[in-house]
């Protein structure tokens, strides 16, 4: 089943769902036979313009260009600086006013910016977001409705040598730990949802941590040279490999963290509601089983990340 076909697929599973839920009579937006209603564009929005911004892997290069065409297509100018680095380089750009917006995750704001323990985010994710938008709020920065898809670190390693070791769950490589190597991006040695919470809420010591780009997360496990990796829950190697596995985090070190757009709110008061309207409504089919096919096409079948967030919001109807 090609890549299109199986992004139709879902999204239709998507507008069924939305359609068994009733709509609103009274939204006067043109609706496509995916469920999705078509950006209009109003010329009001040409005054403004809005830069958005983006870390520094797959998932939010695709964020970021669906959040970009979005707002053009709404009639916005819009400017891009995706890739930026960690988060902590991007809430940085964000609240210096070098960026207007940028797609980032609860669990991780909550964490890497609020001080919030990984044990204690809420599960569910319109709580944590509630408790990011307050956070935000006292920073001068708004944080939009959150993605239906939640995406977490996992400690992933080849099956073959988990078999070897006997481990399903983090908990399972105490007493092992110092033998292997594990493989993470730069920012992970400070990040309480990855080395830190490891070390901290497991107890484990590893061999060695080796700082890596986060788009050979996969390759270092099949070169042999980690041991264990941190990857992603949304990825999409997740679906296509059966000989990855990832451990169960038993002691819940990895809160899952729903995608949410983060504005300065000079700029969300100056865009007016059509800014957050628009993303909100574009984030809607945004499921994990579509974020994943999204990620494939880029880290598997090589299309661009802009190409990847134009197919999105076409097969869904947001744009012509």
């Amino acid at each position: 089943m090609s890549r299109k076909i199986a992004l139709s697929l879902a999204v239709l599973a998507i507008a069924v769902l939305v359609a068994a839920c009733g709509s609103d009579n009274n939204d006067k937006s043109s609706t496509t036979s995916s469920g999705g209603k078509l950006i209009q564009k109003n010329p009001a929005n040409a005054d403004v313009t809005v830069k958005v911004g983006s870390k520094n892997f797959t998932e939010e290069f695709i964020l970021g260009e669906i959040d970009a065409q979005a707002l053009q297509a709404a009639g916005y100018k819009v400017k891009k600086d995706l890739n930026l680095g960690s988060e902590q380089i991007a809430f940085k750009a964000l609240k210096n006013g070098n960026i207007d917006g940028y797609p980032e995750y609860t669990s991780t704001a909550l964490t890497s910016f609020f001080g919030k323990k990984a044990t204690d985010i809420p599960s569910d994710a319109n709580q944590a977001v509630d408790e990011a938008q307050g956070d935000f709020a006292k920073v001068g920065l708004v944080a939009f409705a959150p993605t239906p898809f939640t995406s977490a670190n996992a400690v992933g390693m080849l099956k073959k040598k988990a078999d070897q070791l006997g481990v399903t769950k983090v908990s399972d490589l105490k007493g092992k730990s110092q033998n292997l190597t594990l493989y993470g991006s730069p920012e992970c040695r400070q990040r309480p949802d990855c080395l830190l919470g490891l070390e901290q809420n497991y107890g484990l010591k590893f061999k060695k941590f080796v700082p890596v780009d986060i788009g050979l997360r996969y390759e270092v496990l099949d070169k042999g040279q980690a041991d264990l990796s941190i990857i992603f829950t949304t990825d999409a190697q997740l679906s296509t490999r059966k000989d990855v596995v990832t451990l169960e985090d038993d002691k819940h070190v990895f809160p899952p963290g729903n995608a949410t757009f983060v504005a300065r709110k000079a700029i969300v008061d100056k865009a007016g509601p059509d800014m957050q309207k628009t993303i909100e409504a574009v984030q809607k089919g945004l499921t994990l089983a579509v974020m994943r096919e999204l990620n494939a096409r880029v880290d598997v079948d090589r299309e661009t990340p802009h190409q990847a967030a134009s197919e999105y919001l076409k097969e869904t109807g947001y744009i012509k």
